[in-house]
């Protein structure tokens, strides 16, 4: 091989692994966000789970609702 052309090849190597750790940096942060917004859903469906259950669980909740005023 010619020097050249090894100096060439490692230059290029040197910007695509530079590239990459770029590319893996934003997938990490894209991630890590998501996690968030995906742990922050789940809390809250979870309390609306529990506010629906306990909602269903008092008593007179089972009873009809009265009709409205105009009728």
């Amino acid at each position: 091989m010619n020097e050249p052309d090894l100096g060439t090849r490692i230059d290029a190597l040197e910007m695509r692994l530079t590239e990459q750790d770029a590319v893996i940096d934003d997938l990490n942060a894209t991630i890590t966000a998501q996690w968030r917004q995906i742990d922050a859903l789940s809390r809250r469906m979870a309390k609306l789970v529990e506010e629906i259950e306990e909602a269903g669980s008092r008593p007179g909740s089972n009873a009809p609702e009265p009709p409205p005023p105009h009728y």
